[in-house]
């Protein structure tokens, strides 16, 4: 299998992980930390713009599933591919948000 496929699959992973935080804290009425706030990644959105934040993600991890689709059930070496994205995206926004909220000042 070619690379450029699992690289397809970890951005596929990073997205669709991407999206977990953003879709759950819109549903539950909460503004969440988005690139569209200001300033960016760090001021909180609505909880309507991290809904559709958490979707567009969603489209995108899983357009990228998609085209990079080679065969069903997909390889366990793509699967881990996409694991190691979320697992990467999981890490990073702990730490970013973990350091995030810390600094906020607490109401």
């Amino acid at each position: 299998m070619v690379w450029y496929v699992y690289v397809g699959w970890f951005f596929a992973g990073l997205f669709l992980t991407n999206a977990i935080p953003h879709v759950v804290q819109g549903m539950c009425g909460n503004r969440f930390q988005t690139p569209f706030a200001s300033p960016p990644g760090v001021g909180e959105s609505s909880a309507v713009i991290n809904v559709l934040w958490g979707f567009c993600n969603l489209a995108i991890g899983f357009a990228l599933l998609y085209i990079f689709l080679p065969q069903l059930p997909p390889p366990w070496p793509l699967c881990a591919a996409a694991l190691l994205g979320g697992l990467v995206i999981a890490l990073y926004l702990a730490w970013h948000f973990g350091r995030v909220r810390n600094a906020a000042p607490h109401p």
